[in-house]
């Protein structure tokens, strides 16, 4: 037994440890809030996310669980238990993976480099073995730092950064007492292979990898879909993010849609996506200059009903990708979650308190309390109903293949 309790600690955006009995309430919140339909008699897809820890992956997850009945692979990367705790991801890992079997889903979790050859023949192996060898579903939602090239060794690394020039925005941080401030900082543009590799990293080449992958192992079901999920955003955070290197590796992934969408239409009558989804905090965002600021005055905007949580966004995607919605594609061939965020009167009211934002208007633009809690939520803290003076065991098991 390792209980202790656990006092959040942290360094800007970045807590040191986690609180398994935060994320667990976390996970169990996200899994109620997801309207569940009738599949009562019928066996669920099967399905593979990876990145299913985190974000967007972890709302694809347990949509796909309680909304679709999937079974199948989640794939992430998280540490285990140690001096300190667990990553937050591992404890919600844990925590998705026991409501999958109480709601008698079988959903099996994975450890590992999602980038590497060797998890893709694991993944497929599983597939062959336990899941009948067919895979319907395929949710790509990677965002890391680093990528090694299973074929050369190289390692690629990934940066955020403007292209052509450098780049001044503002951005919310908070003081050692917890105090709002809005400073500008100034990030220096792209140089020498900044975009190559940011691409190979965060753009398509990987996502297509996996489809060849499976498919040179015919695991790919008829009918086929798989969605790579992607954000574009607002105009105040283009210079950093859709026009940056990021950008740069986003519009590699949409090319990689509609390459995998023209090849899977011809050999299974298959469907390849991007969903364009909407603002939230995410451990990922919350490390874009200008994120943090524009996400609590979005919050400040909308107020608690009209923000979309990644939940619900996830919720509308598998309807789409299952055939219970139509798809709703743009003109690009991608699936748009994020009108709510780019409506023009939005994008107007949040533009105007961007320009008048300082530290000592900040409190009144932006919704604050929401945010600061948000990130907090993120590593387990600030869940209604946790006791954070009790101490909680740190030392949770990963799920494993037979339970």
């Amino acid at each position: 037994m390792s209980e202790r309790v656990i006092a959040p600690k942290s360094r800007g955006f970045l807590f040191l440890d986690s609180h398994p009995g935060g994320c667990r309430q976390l996970v169990d919140e996200m899994w109620q809030a997801v309207p569940a339909p009738d599949t009562a008699g019928r066996e669920g897809p099967v399905a593979l996310v990876i990145g299913s820890s985190a974000g967007y992956g972890l709302a694809a997850t347990i949509a796909g669980l309680a909304r679709v009945g999937i079974r199948g692979i989640g794939v992430c990367f998280e540490k285990a238990p140690a001096r300190r705790t667990g990553t937050a991801g591992w404890y919600r890992t844990a925590a998705t993976a026991r409501l999958a079997r109480q709601h008698g889903r079988d959903m099996v979790f994975l450890n590992g480099d999602a980038f590497s050859d060797a998890m893709k023949e694991q993944v497929a192996d599983l597939l062959a073995e336990r899941f009948g060898g067919r895979l319907d579903f395929l949710i790509y939602s990677v965002a890391a730092p680093r990528r090694t090239d299973p074929d050369t060794g190289d390692v690629y690394a990934s940066v955020l950064k403007p292209v052509g020039s450098p780049h001044t925005t503002k951005t919310l941080v908070f003081d050692a007492d917890g105090a709002p401030e809005v400073k500008e900082v100034t990030t220096a543009p792209a140089e020498g292979d900044d975009i190559e590799q940011t691409v190979a990293v965060m753009g398509g080449t990987d996502w297509e990898r996996w489809i060849t992958f499976l498919a040179d192992r015919s695991l790919l079901a008829d009918g086929f879909v798989t969605a790579a999920l992607s954000y574009i955003g607002s105009p105040l955070t283009a210079a950093i993010y859709r026009q940056g290197t990021i950008g740069a590796a986003k519009s590699h992934l949409e090319a990689t849609a509609r390459t995998l969408d023209e090849r899977l239409g011809k050999t299974l009558g298959g469907r390849a996506v991007t969903s364009v989804n909407a603002a939230a905090v995410t451990q990922s965002s919350t490390a874009i200059p200008g994120i943090a600021l524009y996400v609590g005055l979005l919050r400040g905007v909308l107020g608690d009903d009209a923000m979309v949580a990644p939940i619900g966004q996830l919720v509308q995607l598998w309807d789409q990708l299952t055939g219970a919605r139509p798809l709703d594609l743009d003109e690009e061939g991608r699936v748009r979650l994020d009108a709510w965020e780019l409506d023009p009167a939005v994008q107007n009211a949040v533009a105007e308190r961007w320009n008048t934002a300082t530290g000592d208007t900040i409190s009144e633009l932006a919704d604050l309390d929401w945010f600061s809690d948000e990130v907090r939520r993120l590593y387990g803290f600030s869940v209604p109903g946790v006791d954070y003076t009790a101490p909680v065991e740190t030392d949770i098991p990963w799920p494993t293949l037979t339970t």
